[in-house]
């Protein structure tokens, strides 16, 4: 069964997020920012699920797809605020253009943050009890 736990895919969003930002706007490390930034935030989500590698794989392929969809967002909006401020039409529709072609994308986000859930969920974690006394 297949189990969601929302704070592994918002940790999972969080660093795939960063990274696609930093991706975006460093030209060195656009090729691969979106490819590492999915693997490790998949792999992040996938860890802390603990359920196993199956709901790894779900819980790294929602933390990939949803911090594609909203770096996508993040950056489109930074280039119609660009385009606005410098009054250019064609910048806009150019902008609008891109966003939509970059949600296809939002697979290369998903595909290697599902990897990561994998890997990630293959790592079992073991909680520390710390019911222990101190010793004096």
């Amino acid at each position: 069964m297949v189990v969601t736990r929302w704070r592994a895919v918002a940790i999972g969003f969080g660093i795939t997020l960063v990274l696609s930002l930093v991706a975006g706007f460093v030209q060195q490390l656009a090729l691969l920012g979106g490819v590492v930034g999915g693997l490790l935030g998949g792999w992040a989500a996938g860890y802390y699920a603990r359920s196993g590698r199956i709901s790894g794989v779900w819980n790294g392929f929602l933390a990939g797809s949803i911090g594609g969809l909203v770096a996508i967002g993040m950056l489109s909006i930074a280039g119609l605020a660009v385009s606005i401020a410098q009054l250019s039409l064609g910048g806009v529709f150019a902008t609008l253009g891109v966003a939509l072609s970059l949600l296809v994308l939002v697979l290369f986000h998903a595909i290697p943050a599902t990897v990561g859930g994998l890997i990630g969920g293959m790592y079992p974690r073991e909680d520390v009890d710390e019911t222990s006394q101190p010793v004096a």
